[in-house]
């Protein structure tokens, strides 16, 4: 008998709805996770105003998942039936010359399962063994869920190669920049600025240890970074919201000889940025594209009690009530940060 699962897919701008998907049969490396927990994620605000640079509507959503282990394949050798699990949910080659080099992040095939038909709004998901981490026992499956987004962060700020007292300034207090926040913090960093235009998520932000906040309708941001700074300037900038300018601001606030990570999903096809700064001050901006072995050190920052998950989740909804969901999420006035499905 075919058996079925219900799944999240974004039809329309604004419109998500459930619809039933055949759930395929298990491969020999494959493990079939009940659901139990999934997070929205910024690319699938994205997707939900149709408005992601790289997909098109139709499209299932959801990619942050934790669940536990239901069926495995019959060469399955990492988890068994029962393991709490979180989902890498990535899909590659594995012979590209990027892929061979373990460099799996820049494959020239690279794509996330959502994009190919598997949204993680659902209640049962597959996934090859390799891209399934076991989590520990202890942890919620709502904070299983948050793996994913961690491992974005911890990616991160390890293209940053920041030094143990670097100051570093983050645009956007949204759930990637406060994730970058907490793991500058493990990483000893010196001050933290972070800037956004919400004030709940700036408060959110001193309670996870930011040095100073910035509401960036009130204040200069790159005036006052300067100031805090002795007018040089942080050493590493994360811009973590795709805007034209959150990045200029970012550029505009490193010293010289300094770095701007990219963490941000841009909607706009094109921006424009003062291009002489790259030269005037050697300066360099380096993009980030999702994790590679990043989900083993996050899951490990979880085990250790470095990181205060829970204060990131504001929201919590059931699959049934997904469009309710969404929609709080992008309610300026609802104060969401991470929005959590929680799956029966």
């Amino acid at each position: 008998m075919n058996r079925t699962r219900p799944m999240a897919f974004v039809t329309q701008p604004g419109k998500i709805e459930i619809r039933e998907r055949p759930i395929p049969t298990l491969g020999e490396f494959d493990v079939l996770i009940k659901v139990r927990a999934s997070t929205i994620c910024g690319s699938d605000l994205h997707i939900f105003k149709g408005k992601h640079p790289f997909v098109s509507l139709p499209i299932p959503v959801g990619h942050e998942v934790a669940g536990e282990v239901a069926e495995v394949g019959r060469s399955v050798t990492k988890v068994r039936p029962g393991d709490k699990v979180s989902v890498e949910p990535v899909l590659i080659c594995g012979h590209c010359h990027y892929c061979q080099q373990g460099n799996y992040q820049l494959c020239a095939n690279f794509s996330f399962q959502y994009r190919q038909g598997q949204g993680g709004l659902t209640t049962d998901f597959i996934a090859p063994e390799r891209w399934v981490h076991v989590l520990p026992e202890n942890l919620p499956y709502k904070l299983g869920a948050l793996i994913e987004p961690l491992a974005v962060a911890v990616h991160a700020v390890g293209l940053a190669n920041l030094k143990i007292g670097d100051n570093v300034a983050i645009f956007g207090a949204g759930a990637i920049g406060l994730f970058i926040l907490q793991v500058l913090r493990g990483a000893g960093a010196g001050k933290v600025f972070i800037s956004d235009i919400r004030d709940f998520r700036l408060d959110l932000a001193l309670e996870l240890g930011a040095t100073e906040v910035i509401n960036v309708k009130k204040t200069d941001v790159v005036k006052q970074i300067l100031q805090q700074t002795e007018g040089m300037g942080v050493k590493k900038a994360f811009e973590a919201v795709g805007l034209e300018s959150t990045l200029i601001q970012s550029l505009q606030s490193i010293q010289k000889g300094g770095q701007v990570i990219l963490v941000g999903l841009f909607e706009a096809e094109s921006i424009c940025i003062p291009a002489n700064l790259f030269v005037q001050k050697e300066i360099s901006l380096t993009g980030s594209q999702g994790y590679h072995w990043d989900f083993q050190r996050a899951i490990e920052l979880v085990r250790v009690g470095n990181l205060e998950l829970e204060k990131m989740i504001t929201h919590q909804f059931t699959l049934d009530q997904i469009q309710n969901a969404f929609e709080t999420l992008v309610d300026e006035g609802q104060n969401a940060v991470k929005v959590v499905i929680m799956v029966k």
